[in-house]
């Protein structure tokens, strides 16, 4: 993987610098990347090892590694193909959320979240220089490196990387991935380590062009975290057309909607998505079919409202009050059905009267409850 970088390192913090034609350095199709696998397919086998689900709570940077020419993808750009809905440089920079700084190592672009953008030098230097360039823009002691073509890749891993770092005392964590190759640019190192080697490298090698991530990564030590989902990454247009099937499996679809709409909508919040599945299935069956996707709303809405601007917490209690009244209307329409003095004996409470005409925007809003067919 490799990048470019400005002189004088930072370019801009901003997220929505124009983006450029196409990069000009290469992600996973580096020289030193392993060979493709013309049957590679997007997994769809949990992890080898479990990842960590809890927050990290130390701090640590980001390096992301976001140029290339992307030869295997006709020159495409490939940081900015969508997998999702989202664009692939996206999706890395939402499971790096936690990083203090996060730098991207290619020519700015519109991003979803803010980065600091920097170039190696010279340009085409290589990916080592590219690691190195983003480094002289982190200053925690923990430093996350990661490629941009990785459309699987969860917070929880980055989360199992770094405490992974934590416990063995080695120089980096690195993924590997099913084969049992380590993927050095899906990884968690000590900064320290890094610039530490990298300098006598670039000592021994009077500067590092053209020097491959081995030549780092063999000096350190490492320990490894097994995961074959996240380390799955997009050299091909066969890779990206097997990732944009896997997500919208029936296991996975769910998930990934929401992750795109809280990244569409700069939406932090976790809430308990069972919870407001819940309150929309008693909605639909104790009021009407379309008070389901309506109350889900104003719940949300209630919640944005609470002091502090809410948070899962201010979601569960707005929740449960719904819920509470339409367990109320449901036990309401359930006593009174029937005996009503204009009741139409054996029809249903909500049934068309007889010679009115049909709503015709009933149909659609009937397919907007949880359980449609």
């Amino acid at each position: 993987m490799t990048a470019q970088r400005v002189p004088g390192g930072a370019v801009s913090a901003a997220s929505n610098a124009a983006p450029t034609d196409a990069p000009d350095a290469a992600l996973s199709d580096a020289p030193d990347a392993a060979p493709a696998d013309a049957s590679k397919a997007a997994p769809s086998a949990a992890p080898d090892s479990t990842p960590t689900d809890g927050p990290y709570d130390d701090p640590y940077d980001a390096v992301i590694l976001a140029g290339g020419g992307a030869r295997r993808l006709g020159g495409a750009d490939k940081p900015g193909l969508r997998v999702g809905g989202r664009a692939l440089l996206d999706r890395v920079l939402g499971a790096c959320s936690g990083a203090g700084t996060t730098v991207v190592v290619a020519g700015p672009r519109p991003t979803a979240r803010p980065v600091v953008w920097a170039r190696e030098e010279p340009a085409g230097a290589g990916p080592l220089a590219a690691l190195e360039a983003g480094l002289r823009c982190t200053g925690a002691e923990q430093v996350v490196a990661l490629s941009a073509d990785l459309p699987f890749l969860e917070q929880r891993t980055v989360h199992s990387l770094l405490a992974a770092l934590r416990k063995s005392g080695a120089d980096g964590a690195v993924l590997s991935d099913p084969g049992g190759r380590d993927q050095p640019l899906v990884a968690a190192y000590r900064s320290a380590s890094l610039k530490r080697e990298i300098a006598r490298l670039a000592a021994e090698h009077d500067g590092l062009t053209g020097l491959p991530l081995r030549s780092l990564t063999a000096r350190l030590e490492l320990t490894r975290v097994a995961d074959p989902v996240a380390s799955f990454d997009c050299d091909t247009w066969d890779d990206i057309a097997a990732a944009r099937a896997r997500i919208r499996e029936h296991g996975h679809v769910l998930d990934e909607w929401i992750s795109a709409v809280k990244d569409e909508l700069g939406i932090e919040l976790d809430v308990d998505t069972d919870l407001l599945l819940d309150l929309a299935r008693d909605a639909a069956h104790g009021v009407a079919r379309p008070a389901a996707p309506l109350t889900t709303f104003l719940v949300g809405y209630a919640a944005a409202r609470a002091a502090e601007g809410g948070g899962p917490e201010a979601v569960a209690e707005a929740a449960r009050k719904a819920a509470a009244l339409a367990t109320r209307w449901a036990e309401e329409s359930g006593s009174e059905a029937g005996a009503a003095p204009d009741a139409t004996p054996g029809a249903a409470p909500d049934a068309t009267p007889p010679g009115a005409a049909p709503d015709p925007g009933q149909d659609a809003r009937d397919d907007m409850r949880p359980d449609a067919g």
